[in-house]
């Protein structure tokens, strides 16, 4: 077996392997980037790029049948469901050569492979050849990322029955679809159906739909999914899932009756698990929970020289949250600054239609801890953008401490509720209160004035509500 030494390995090209790679790159190290599958990652070829390009699609589409309240007069819009899928797989292909592109300008060397570790720092990567090479290193970083969490005794076939990676190669628009579990990628799927035709039955196990925000955010987009068709359960568990033929059914039970769905398609979104088996972690001595990789906030694992970094080393699975981590440990292991992972403050984002972001505490959370806060509420419906936009709907949620007007948490419910978020995630990061918003000059018209008035309302200073 062949034997070679690099400087710092990464292990995983996602959007913190690859991140890594760069901002290590950038600190003088030599690196290589080990690779199995395609650059980018999950996010970049089976994720967040091309399931949002399906969901523009779907935007797109609803515009088109409202083009009418904005004096467009258009003839009768068919869908394209293979072209929509078509061009989600387009979109991912292009960005996955920018990562392509964008390490080679770093001079970043791509191993593809697959990595098990050793002792003794080292790295067995095989190829698809089956020939095995041996890569000595002083660092590594490892970023494996995770896949879509099973149904015990079900199995996914890529034709009735999907997860969010098999249901982006899907070419046929199903006529009636269960989506089991109402995160952020159920919601999102359940949109993206529901808005071309789908009906669609979204089934979430706990109290809400999109389980860790805010609960009044939460209830509204139900509300919402509800008006335009979308059956919606919460507190319901799934059980008796089979396929017959091209048919799905299942049984769904709820706190006080259970009732029988039938279709011909089932998708399952009810979380990850961690892509750590068949790393070496038990025989090198790396230390897991759940399967999941234990990190410190310096994503330095129990092993000297080794970190963990992103969807495998547990938390949030989202793509933000990985780069930064990625340019944390690629910092610490370069011995530069350190400046450790703030997890209190990683907005999230989901991009169904109307969108929904948020950063910090929600309300309840806040109650939790026994905080004395105030909430500032403003609707878009008195915002003067987003009336002359036609996107009205939502509104924006402020949470600060009653004692100085620390901003505890803003949540978001609106046509761009993801690009409004940063806003409140700066101001968080920077230790921002309610007023110094306020005494920050809003540019009129926009929908950022929503984050302002809420601000204001919070304080009892309201001007446009």
């Amino acid at each position: 077996m062949a034997s070679q030494s690099r400087d710092l390995i990464v292990l995983g090209s996602g959007p913190g392997g690859y991140v890594a790679a760069i901002r290590a790159a950038q600190l003088g190290r030599q690196v290589a980037i080990v690779e199995r599958e395609a650059l980018g990652g999950v996010c970049l070829n089976w994720g967040c790029i091309p399931s949002k390009a399906l969901l523009r699609s779907a935007q797109l589409f609803n515009d088109i049948k409202h083009a009418s309240s904005f004096g467009f007069t258009t003839g009768e819009v068919s869908v394209d469901f293979k072209r929509i899928i078509e061009r989600s797989r387009e979109v991912a292909t292009k960005l996955s050569g920018g990562v392509n592109y964008l390490m080679k300008k770093n001079k970043i060397e791509i191993i593809s492979g697959n990595g098990v570790l050793e002792k003794g720092n080292k790295l067995v990567v095989t190829d698809s050849s089956k020939k095995s090479t041996t890569y000595d290193f002083k660092d590594i970083i490892i970023s494996t990322g995770a896949r879509p969490r099973p149904l015990p005794g079900i199995d996914v076939d890529g034709e009735v029955i999907h997860t969010s990676r098999t249901i982006l190669e899907y070419k046929r628009l199903p006529k009636k679809m269960l989506i089991i579990g109402a995160g952020a990628i159920g919601v999102e799927f359940a949109y993206f159906f529901n808005s071309l035709g789908t009906q669609v039955t979204l089934v979430e196990m706990t109290d809400q739909i999109l389980p860790v925000e805010d609960t009044e955010v939460a209830q509204t987009l139900e509300k919402v999914f509800t008006k335009n068709g979308m059956t919606v359960r919460v507190a319901t568990a799934v059980e008796g899932l089979k396929r017959t033929g091209a048919t799905v059914s299942a049984s769904l039970k709820g706190k006080t009756s259970t009732e029988q769905w039938s279709g011909d398609a089932c998708l399952i979104a009810i979380g990850i698990m961690p892509n750590t088996e068949n790393l070496g972690l038990e025989k090198v001595g790396i230390e897991t929970n759940r399967g999941f990789i234990k990190v410190d906030e310096l994503l330095r694992t129990n092993l000297p020289h080794h970190f963990a970094i992103g969807d495998v080393a547990g938390g949030a699975a989202l793509a933000h949250k990985a780069s930064h981590e990625g340019i944390v440990a690629a910092e610490v292991a370069a011995g530069k600054s350190k400046h450790p992972m703030k997890y209190d403050n990683i907005p999230g984002c989901t991009y169904c239609q109307p969108q929904v972001a948020s950063v910090g505490l929600t309300e309840r959370a806040v109650k939790a801890k026994g905080i004395k806060y105030r909430v500032g509420k403003m609707p878009f419906s008195a915002i003067g953008k987003a009336i002359a936009i036609g996107e009205q709907d939502g509104f924006v949620k402020v949470i600060i401490d009653d004692e100085v007007g620390e901003v505890l948490g803003v949540h978001i419910i609106h046509a761009e509720a993801t690009e409004l978020i940063s806003e409140a995630a700066i101001i968080r990061s920077h230790e921002g209160i309610a007023a110094s918003v306020l005494d920050t000059i809003h540019p009129h018209p926009t929908l950022s004035e929503a984050v302002m008035e809420a601000m204001g309302l919070a304080l009892g200073r309201p001007i446009n509500f």
